[in-house]
């Protein structure tokens, strides 16, 4: 995932701190001028090399290579993007500066007495201070940020991707943990009170990935927060089919009108991707009010419990999709 392996990012005093203490053990090294210029070489050289790989160690948040809209929008929804982008341009610029002083302070070093050259080292080591100190307010957002999205789970945005939405205890995560080959990943992300459920499964050489997202796609628009709605757009950029799961029996605990109403504001926001109805226990067939099928408009019934209709389902997804593999350029 593009951002679990981001380095720490130091405070101004830890780089500050790290500088010159190495610069002073450059300066033991060497005597006269020569430490002058070594000192002040290894302060500008560190200060400078350590804040440019605090920012090339992030994506570039303008290019769709770099971070996938999928990926984008989710972190916009915990960082705000815009400001962590300005924090790196600043730390980009004290890079700058830092050789900026060097270069300028250098020459003076040079052709001189010692004791003119350790004033004009020290002139240069309290401007290169000032650089730092000015951007610890951006080095302290952009560590918040990367603490805060190095946890997201690894979802692949490139996968064929089906999503399952409705109400809680209709049997998402049952059918999820059903349909794959191994019981389905569980991970938290940070706006969401219950764990993401992510399971995979093969179908005629072509890995699939499903999706569960408890704590947004489980409860009316309207009683989301922010962030949790532009995670919900996020997924707009990763689901290639949704399955909206809905408990005719109303043994979830949530009347069959607003699972339904549910079902249609899920299908109004993702209008460009297939939404199919699902639904399930109908091992449970005995409770349902026999108008429910009319009422429900769904597209197929089963069973998780059972395994009726599960495979069926399944295909109906994976024609939804309709995916095919890029093959390799011959030519």
């Amino acid at each position: 995932m593009i951002f679990e392996d981001l380095p720490t990012t130091p405070t101004s005093e830890e780089l500050i701190d790290k500088a010159f203490s190495r610069a002073a053990r450059a300066g033991k090294a060497k005597g006269g001028l020569e430490a002058q210029q070594s000192m002040l070489q290894t302060a500008a050289n560190i200060i400078s090399d350590n804040l440019e790989n605090v920012v090339t160690a992030w994506p570039d948040f303008e290019y769709e290579d770099d971070v996938h809209p999928f990926y984008y929008e989710l972190a916009d929804a915990i960082v705000d993007v815009d400001k962590l982008r300005q924090s790196l341009s600043e730390v980009m610029w004290a890079s700058r500066k830092a050789r900026e002083i060097h270069e300028e302070y250098q020459p003076r070093l040079r052709k001189t007495d010692v004791d003119t050259a350790r004033k004009h080292r020290k002139q240069a080591f309290a401007r290169l201070a000032d650089i730092v100190e000015q951007i610890d307010d951006d080095l302290l957002y952009i560590n918040k940020s990367r603490n805060d999205l190095r946890d997201l789970p690894d979802i692949d945005p490139e996968e064929p991707t089906i999503v399952v939405a409705g109400y809680p205890n209709v049997g998402k995560s049952s059918f999820v943990n059903g349909v794959t080959s191994a019981r389905g990943e569980t991970a938290s992300y940070p706006f969401t009170t219950k764990g993401i459920g992510v399971g995979h499964f093969e179908r005629d050489h072509i890995r699939y990935q499903i999706v569960d997202t408890p704590g947004l796609l489980d409860r009316p628009p309207a009683e989301r927060n922010e962030i949790e709605s532009q995670a919900v757009s996020a997924i707009e950029h990763l689901a290639d089919c949704m399955l909206v799961m809905i408990d005719p029996s109303g043994e979830c605990g949530y009347p069959l009108s607003s699972q339904l109403e549910l079902r249609d504001s899920i299908a109004g926001q993702f209008e460009e991707i297939p939404v199919l109805t699902i639904a399930n226990k109908a091992d449970r067939r005995d409770v349902w009010d026999g108008d429910l099928l009319e009422e429900m408009d769904a597209d197929y019934t089963m069973s998780v419990e059972t395994g009726e209709n599960v495979e069926t389902v399944l295909d109906a997804a994976i024609e939804a999709v309709d995916y095919e593999p890029e093959l390799p350029f011959e030519g």
